[in-house]
């Protein structure tokens, strides 16, 4: 069983404020400590470990050279231009 001085050592840790949440968040971690022991009684030894339960390839699509967008194209929707650039904002000073 996991104690509220242990939750009041981890959220000093991770620098979390708690007062009357302590007693909700010990019940609860308490709960989920039972659960991981619980799984940690399943023989596993003959199973092989996995990253994700569904198999699936490579999403990437392959490069190809293509034509890129015309100056005047990609310019046509800019709130501000300056020449053949994107006006912006000065950020930097």
């Amino acid at each position: 069983m996991i104690s509220k001085d242990e939750i009041k050592k981890v959220a000093s840790l991770s620098r979390i404020l708690l007062k009357e949440e302590i007693e909700e968040f010990t019940e609860q971690l308490d709960t989920i400590l039972d659960y991981m022991n619980k799984l940690n009684e399943l023989n596993t030894e003959d199973i092989d470990p996995v990253f994700h339960i569904v198999e699936f390839g490579n999403v990437f699509r392959n490069d190809e050279i293509k034509a890129s967008l015309a100056l005047d194209e990609a310019l046509k929707n800019a709130p501000q231009k300056e020449g053949a650039f994107f006006k912006v904002p000065r950020i930097i000073k």
